[in-house]
């Protein structure tokens, strides 16, 4: 006796898409068998030709709370990642309030994600300048590992570490073998002003403002304010750093090129090093983004055509090892929609439900399979919380966490379509293919075809 049985032609399973049942009991993956020739309660449902694919998992999403919901929230975050096939978060420590950095403060983000969870969800930790005291109760407290910026974060009680910092963190990181996921820009040129994470600029007393921002709407002007060099410099601190201290260190939001082949070295020696990029610097590139458009900006920044098709070129080659869309909503006071102030803007690019439609739209005109898109959204990244023994494939034992999804019908995006809290999004008007139809949690289904089935069956991850 089974309690769900979901057939079709394009089950997408370790050996590829193929025709079968999955056959699913007490939220885990029974079976998957050529047909069906078992009792199982009635519970058939044949998906026919639509794709069964691993719950997607997305290991870099800034929910925001508690402190900040008005930015974004855990009950309308999940509510978006279900209704985009999304099963799975990672939260980000900063623009909560108070920001992980204690195991106090992971204490108050467990108590307010309670009840509120419409898809499971973990945490990462928080590394800022003198917190090393709080590394081990917050790692015995169950983070799925820790989270530092090289540059200014944009959230003041998230400071930027320094080498001396990392290097009193990674040994103590590396002694729980969790991953240590970094921002990589360290500034340089930059003594009047410091520049954040998130692009907006922060004030140093007594420092006049330089003539290089004069023009704060112009998209070119705000690309070459945070060059390559930026990134490429951090990173080859802290592959440096991997070396000496064998700690886990997975760079977010790889956008400069420049930085592929020193990755591709490391990994070459079997450091233990990890990259991930964005689907905004797959799906776009600076020369089609106009002026005073302050929802495409991000930090690092969408970089030229050229670049970013290095980056397609990486993730194939398996040097960039996932996709995740790094959600950073801001309210739209924050964003300066109005004055389209690059310069003064929040820096960060909502588009969790939008996570499959905007990579697959791209990878197909790339010729690019469905088994590469599940490879990038649903297994690569399950490793990197230490959740690849039971989420991001189909495959005996493993959680029923399903998207099933039409890969030939597309949509325009519309903010009525939008489920996160703020519909400000660089891919309002988009036409994407690839349309989610349901999303099982455990075996339940909790998205169908527009409407939310079941509530709040999410779980809090704990390691």
């Amino acid at each position: 006796m089974f309690d769900l049985a979901i057939s079709g032609n394009n089950i997408l399973t370790p050996d590829g898409l193929q025709k079968a049942v999955v056959l699913v009991k007490n939220g885990v993956i029974a079976d998957i068998v050529p047909h069906l020739d078992v009792e199982i309660n009635n519970n058939v449902i044949n998906i026919h030709d639509q794709v069964l694919m691993p719950g997607i998992i997305d290991p870099h999403v800034h929910i925001n709370e508690p402190g900040r919901t008005a930015w974004e929230g855990f009950a309308t975050a999940t509510r978006s990642a279900a209704a985009g096939g999304i099963t799975t978060l990672v939260d980000m420590p900063l623009n909560s309030s108070p920001v992980t950095t204690s195991a106090a403060a992971f204490d108050e983000k467990i108590k307010a994600a309670n009840g509120q969870l419409q898809v499971d969800c973990g945490f990462w930790g928080g590394i800022i300048p003198g917190n090393e005291s709080e590394i081990e109760k917050l790692a015995d407290k169950g983070v799925l590992g820790f989270k530092a910026f090289l540059t200014h974060s944009g959230i003041d009680e998230f400071p930027n570490v320094t080498e001396a910092d990392l290097r009193k963190a990674m040994p103590l990181i590396a002694k729980y073998d969790l991953p240590l996921l970094v921002h990589c820009e360290l500034e340089t040129g930059r003594s009047e002003l410091a520049v954040g994470s998130r692009g907006q600029l922060v004030t140093v007393p007594n420092r006049s403002r330089p003539e290089e921002f004069a023009n704060e709407q112009s998209y070119q002007h705000y690309l070459s304010s945070r060059p390559k060099k930026w990134e490429d410099d951090a990173i080859a601190l802290m592959i440096k750093l991997c070396a000496e201290f064998q700690c886990r260190v997975h760079i977010v939001h790889l956008s400069s090129a420049n930085s592929i082949e020193q990755i591709k070295q490391a990994k070459q020696k079997g450091l233990p090093i990890t990259v991930e990029t964005a689907q905004h610097y797959l799906y776009f590139n600076a020369s089609a983004i106009p002026d005073a458009q302050t929802a495409f900006k991000c930090a690092p920044p969408i970089r030229e055509k050229e670049n970013n098709e290095q980056l397609w070129h990486a993730l194939q080659e398996g040097i960039i090892d996932f996709v995740a869309t790094d959600h950073s909503p801001a309210p739209p006071e924050m964003k300066e929609i109005t004055s389209g102030n690059l310069m003064k803007a929040w820096g960060g690019i909502a588009s969790l439900q939008l996570a499959l439609p905007v990579l697959w739209t791209a990878a197909r005109k790339r010729n690019i399979p469905v088994t590469s898109i599940a490879k990038w959204l649903c297994e690569k990244p399950a490793y990197l919380p230490g959740l690849q023994k039971n989420k991001g494939k189909i495959a005996k034992g493993y959680d029923a966490d399903f998207v099933v999804w039409d890969p030939h019908s597309s949509f325009k995006v519309t903010g009525t379509q939008l489920y996160h809290k703020h519909k400000m999004t660089p891919y309002l008007n988009e036409e994407l293919y690839g349309v989610t139809e349901r999303t099982f949690l455990q075996g339940t289904c909790i998205y169908d075809h527009g409407i939310f089935t079941k509530l709040n069956k999410g779980k809090i991850i704990i390691r």
